[in-house]
């Protein structure tokens, strides 16, 4: 009786477990059509004074205050184009040393192509 209730939880389990692991699927648009793209755009002439620094890090902004760069993007999910390296980089300047918010701009360094996600790499509209 323990045994086949064990085997029924275990079972209950590892199904839940799958489904608790499962990533929710980004999606990426070919142009940026959300009311944030000027505020990133805005974010990648800053970086790109800046020259694309790829230590993460906090920078003193062209345009005052500070921003972070995390450094590498992983793309773990593989939203992105495989085999391709990606850095990336805070949109909203702030106080150094303050809270980082959800919006990035994801720089290609292959192609060049940069997008803009506004909801931490959930959706990715290419600004670049």
């Amino acid at each position: 009786m323990l045994r086949k209730f064990l085997s029924v939880f275990g079972l209950l389990f590892a199904l839940s477990a799958t489904v608790l692991v499962t990533p929710a699927e980004a999606s990426v648009y070919s142009s940026c059509t959300v009311s944030g793209c000027s505020a990133a755009k805005t974010a990648y002439n800053g970086w790109s004074q800046l020259g694309f620094p790829r230590s993460a890090g906090w920078y003193a902004w062209p345009y005052g205050q500070y921003n972070y760069t995390g450094g590498v993007f992983q793309n773990r999910e593989g939203e992105l184009p495989a085999g391709d390296s990606f850095y990336e980089y805070d949109v909203n300047p702030r106080a150094k040393g303050a809270s980082r918010d959800a919006e990035r701009i994801v720089r290609d360094v292959t192609t060049g192509v940069v997008w803009y996600t506004p909801d931490h790499y959930v959706n990715f509209y290419r600004i670049v």
